[in-house]
């Protein structure tokens, strides 16, 4: 490969993605599939030049969880960063809004695209040069996460990172993160629904997926739990010989922060950041934590950022405009994502914005998921926000938009955010984005069809939003929520990333 520029490195990554019949494969196989996926990463990562031994040198923070996964990982990373300045942190995430550097992060910061390119095709060519597979099951190349999780090994082992903390893509047990022997600690987040064609249909079968990240030796952490969970993730432990199992509990000291994540719910994944960060810097760094809340871990809460997760960003080009990005993608996440934004002040009334504005939902959700059904969630927390502030649900939108993760009006994608996983059929009849309109207004029968969109692009979705901010004279709160994959286009298409990110 003669050219090895950031562009042809995406391009070369992008070449990796699993397509709609893969994944529809590995859904109708119940997840059986996934089985084979630590063997043949291990296969991967000795092709490279590494053993999974190597991998302690990473000294771990391992993260699991349905929600809270990222946001437990972004507080724990600068928990450590802001107790140990002077080491160098590694922060490995998926996915990623605008740009894949975000998923693998030094001290706070994605990598460059220079170090980006470097990194990325030492790992191509290891990878090219040895074909050394023993299992007929193992492929060339290794998918699209796969790739960039062995990048993430290679660079921090590359770079000297003192500390890494791993979030774990899907699942637990059979994911491309779970071949690190002896991480220092791990922890699981809260349990929900979500990637049933991989994980199971019941949170037993998604707790076991979880639980899988507990290790013989290493202190296993969890978030109270639903009692269903909570007992398999208890029995995971023991069966896998954690040294402990420990629930974390209430912290009076956190009633007391500004954490730097919006929503009530982000304090169960402070709580969770603190006991992780504190086991590890006990571990590695008695000296680091001579009491038991240092005033690090509180600038380290104050101080975390994390785009896309109940995220208020004024667009600085249209003053009247501000964003509320959530990419909320389960049950669960969703009616946090409304508590959040129904909040007076933030799209609700209040006396430091008394209105009147209008309220734009932007709403998509990813392949294989129930839309419709999480609508009927969004509605439904919603009926419960406004009962006590006397407020009407039917009402409290003034446009709905449904629209495609496809960045821009002419069908193309940002490089980084190319995705060939959606069935092109889907794409090309909007249906996803039918059924999403067809549910809205079938939950909101109140809802004027004249106010209901459905769009093929962010792009087509932000003409609409720049038309009301430009023409009306009352403010515009929109909420981008149901995708990740969504937040980050709409970050790209506005102009955000330079106040967003």
């Amino acid at each position: 490969m003669s050219t090895r520029n950031y562009q042809n490195a995406i391009n070369s990554l992008n070449s990796l993605q699993s397509n709609a019949a893969t994944i529809e494969a590995v859904r109708a196989s119940g997840g059986r599939l996934s089985q084979f996926a630590i063997p043949e990463m291990v296969e991967y990562l000795e092709r490279i030049g590494y053993r999974t031994d190597d991998l302690n040198a990473l000294k771990v923070i391992h993260i699991t969880g349905t929600k809270g996964k990222g946001s437990t990982s972004a507080f724990t990373d600068s928990i450590i960063r802001h107790t140990r300045p002077d080491w160098k942190v590694g922060l490995y995430t998926s996915p990623h809004l605008v740009a894949v550097r975000e998923r693998l992060r030094i001290n706070g910061r994605p990598l460059s695209e220079e170090d980006f390119t470097k990194y990325f095709f030492e790992v191509w060519d290891r990878l090219q040069a040895n074909d050394s597979r023993k299992l007929e099951s193992t492929p060339f190349m290794p998918g699209y996460f796969r790739f960039v999780t062995l990048m993430a090994f290679h660079t921090f082992l590359s770079l000297g990172v003192d500390a890494t903390i791993l979030e774990v893509g899907v699942g637990g047990m059979y994911d491309s993160t779970n071949i690190v022997p002896k991480p220092i600690v791990t922890g699981v987040t809260a349990l929900g629904i979500d990637h049933v064609g991989v994980l199971g249909k019941t949170l037993k079968e998604i707790a076991w997926q979880k639980g899988g990240i507990y290790k013989e030796g290493v202190p296993a952490f969890s978030v109270e739990q639903p009692e269903e969970g909570m007992q398999v993730l208890t029995e995971r432990a023991k069966e896998l010989k954690a040294s402990e199992f420990i629930i974390t509990s209430k912290l009076p000291q956190i009633d007391n922060i500004k954490l730097g994540l919006a929503g009530a719910h982000q304090v169960g994944n402070a709580i969770l950041a603190v006991h992780l960060a504190k086991t590890f810097l006990l571990d590695l760094d008695p000296k680091s934590v001579k009491d038991s809340f240092p005033p690090s871990f509180v600038d380290g809460l104050q101080s975390t950022r994390w785009p896309g997760r109940c995220q208020t960003v004024v667009d600085p080009q249209h003053p009247k405009l501000t964003w509320y990005l959530d990419g909320a993608h389960t049950i669960e996440s969703l009616e946090c994502c409304i508590q959040w934004f129904s909040q007076p002040g933030v799209g609700s009334p209040s006396d430091s914005t008394p209105g009147p504005f209008q309220r734009v939902l932007i709403f998509n959700t990813g392949g294989g998921r129930a839309g419709p059904s999480f609508l009927e969630s969004v509605y439904k927390q919603l009926s419960l926000q406004l009962s006590q502030l006397g407020e009407e649900p039917a009402s409290f939108f003034d446009q709905a938009i449904f629209c495609t993760n496809v960045t821009y009006a002419d069908g193309g994608f940002k490089g980084d955010l190319t995705a060939v996983s959606l069935p092109p059929d889907d794409l090309a009849q909007l249906r996803t984005q039918h059924q999403l309109a067809d549910a809205w207004s079938s939950i909101v029968p109140s809802f004027s069809k004249e106010r209901i969109h459905v769009l093929p692009s962010v792009e087509h979705a932000i003409r609409i939003v720049h038309r009301l901010a430009t023409e009306g004279e009352s403010p515009v709160k929109v909420l981008v929520a149901g995708s990740l994959h969504l937040v980050g286009g709409v970050i790209e298409v506005s102009n955000l990333a330079e106040v967003a990110l």
